[in-house]
């Protein structure tokens, strides 16, 4: 207990799950009283494995490598039976007998979701019976609000997972399909070879235990806007529909009603800062990872210039999605060290008023040039002209300046909120 509150007030500290090691595979393969005092090795060979690549799975998930949606099956793999066929009263949830497994499974997916992990639905159903469980049967965990997409129809699901994944925009590899059936998940394997499909057991007493085994969901930070992820990605769905009725996109952007706030990095938002360079892959210029100490450090740094960004519409409050850091440098040049976004709010001009923002701020703070830089990645080819749309000129390479006393506004109807009261 006092190792845990202790790691809690140390920012660049972060956990791996050996009790849960030991609750798997029990005490003795865990810790070998030979080796610890011959060697001082406080796990025993047989364990090692299994304990690295817990450790493995943290590092990945502070470099960003994370998995942040799960698309679900339904029957034989949310409840025991076929709701179409068997019935509301005949399908298998609850406390009784194998029942009691999938309702186990549902609590552990209803906590993934509270830690920002989006669940869909990717059933072959008619829809209206699909969603019957979840709106009817009293012993459900799982509800319709906490599912981000809900696609329940007869094509085949490589084809809605794509949906689903376009939906979210996401990449295919955070994503994983759990299905009963092996035609299913050898479909979306074959098709879709970057998602993640996990072996299902047999039985569903197994179900969660297997699941748990591999990992998947390591986190190395929370924030609280992880809780309402799904909300965000709900009010999307909503988005679609007035895009859809709208003469233009122009139309449709300023029917939304977008407010957005900019503030240099304080103490509340350091977790949620130091998570956003840790998850964001794709809109993410130089693709730098930052824990909290760092970002802590930044905005303490007199040689540096740090800018959050905040979002809301008429339809949900995004919270924080955007990391800015700079630095001063000689010459009257402040270069773009750190520029980030998530990929929930592309195309709404927010990128045009993070750079509108970003000069106005050299201007106030007296510099001639800004200076910014594309370095490639393996997930960020979408930002390579990023800044040449946004007014910029290619200067040596991937580097790109713009003077800011003749720099040209980009057009946004994206509105400053000057006191981020809300």
């Amino acid at each position: 207990m006092v190792l845990l509150e202790n790691s809690a007030e140390s920012k660049n500290v972060f956990m791996v799950d050996l009790c849960g090691i030991q609750a798997r595979f029990g005490r003795d393969k865990l810790f070998d009283p030979k080796l610890y005092y011959a060697a001082k090795m406080p796990v025993s060979l047989a364990a090692l494995p299994q304990v690295a690549a817990n450790v493995i799975s943290v590092v990945q998930a502070l470099r960003g490598d994370v998995k942040k949606c799960v698309a679900l099956d339904l029957d034989n793999t949310l409840w025991g039976g076929i709701v179409g066929d068997d019935g509301l009263s005949g399908i298998q949830i609850g406390d009784l007998g194998i029942g009691l497994a999938f309702s186990n499974f549902q609590a552990w997916l209803k906590e993934l979701k509270k830690r920002g992990v989006l669940l869909a639905v990717c059933s072959k159903n008619d829809e209206t019976i699909a969603k019957e469980p979840f709106e009817q049967h009293s012993d459900m965990i799982l509800r319709l609000e906490d599912f981000s997409v809900f696609v329940a129809n007869w094509e085949d699901k490589a084809a809605n997972i794509r949906f689903i994944q376009q939906t979210l925009n996401i990449g295919m590899d955070s994503m994983v399909f759990i299905d009963d059936s092996r035609f299913e998940r050898d479909l979306v394997r074959t098709l879709i070879p970057e998602m993640t499909v996990p072996e299902m057991p047999e039985d569903p007493a197994d179900y969660l235990t297997y699941l748990q085994s591999l990992n998947l969901f390591e986190t190395a930070s929370f924030a609280i806007e992880d809780i309402g992820r799904t909300d965000q990605y709900r009010a999307e769905a909503q988005r679609a529909l007035i895009r859809q009725q709208c003469a233009s996109y122009d139309e449709y952007l300023q029917s939304l009603k977008m407010v957005a706030a900019a503030a240099p990095f304080d103490a509340f938002h350091i977790p949620r800062i130091a998570q956003l360079t840790q998850r964001s892959n794709q809109f993410n210029l130089r693709t730098i990872r930052y824990m909290e100490r760092e970002i802590e450090a930044a905005a303490n740094d007199p040689n540096r210039v740090t800018l959050y960004f905040t979002l809301k519409d008429k339809l949900a409050d995004h919270g924080l999605i955007s990391v800015v850091v700079m630095e001063k440098r000689d010459g009257g040049i402040l270069f773009i060290d750190t520029w980030l976004m998530s990929c929930r709010v592309l195309k709404r001009g927010m990128e045009a008023f993070i750079i509108n923002k970003i000069m106005d701020t050299a201007k106030e703070q007296g510099f001639s040039t800004v200076v910014g830089e594309y370095v490639k990645s393996a997930k960020n080819a979408m930002v390579a002209d990023v800044y040449e749309k946004l007014g910029f000129t290619r200067t040596d390479g991937e580097f790109f300046a713009a003077d800011v006393s003749g720099f040209q506004r980009n057009k946004t109807y994206v509105e400053e909120q000057k006191d981020e009261s809300w």
